[in-house]
């Protein structure tokens, strides 16, 4: 599977602050044997995420493309508007099951405004912007991902039995 991270940072892009969160998940997925094809730190700006999202997703640069920060409630996070103006198809149940495992944490999840879904071939993820939190949501949402790529990208495999407990 290939990955491509999106951090939004105004500090990180203007080299005032060091990006962690998309070096942390480089890391963890790379442990998963996940190759990250693509990391870019932009401002929090609109129509740059918007620009960056289509961009990877339209020439297929990577099957799982994760943004990390913007998804809280100051006026600077725009990273879900901008992800649902890129988006084909939304898939509610993620934004969901990473908040739901986030409540068990902090009460503060329930600010969260995170939103997933697929443009293409690219299924792209809302992380928030620390490290421990965007890990800990794609942590929640990872057994699902592998299983959401194939089918995004036409695989004919059942469900079915795939997770029973």
């Amino acid at each position: 599977m290939r990955t491509a991270i999106l951090t939004l940072s105004d500090k990180g892009s203007r080299g005032e602050r060091i990006d962690e969160s998309g070096p942390a998940l480089a890391a963890w997925l790379a442990e998963r044997g996940v190759h990250t094809v693509q990391s870019r730190v932009i401002a929090d700006e609109f129509e740059q995420i918007v620009a960056v999202l289509t961009e990877w997703a339209d020439t297929d640069a990577a099957d799982l493309i994760l943004t990390t920060g913007g998804t809280g409630v100051s006026p600077r996070d725009t990273t879900p508007e901008a992800t649902l103006q890129v988006l084909q198809r939304v898939i509610p149940g993620l934004g969901e099951l990473m908040r739901l495992k986030s409540l068990e944490k902090t009460p503060m999840a329930s600010l969260s405004r995170a939103v997933a879904g697929i443009r293409n071939q690219s299924l792209i993820i809302n992380l928030p912007g620390s490290p421990k939190g965007a890990l800990e949501n794609l942590e929640a949402v990872w057994p699902t991902i592998g299983h959401a790529v194939e089918k995004i990208r036409g695989g004919q495999e059942d469900c079915g039995g795939k997770f029973s407990k």
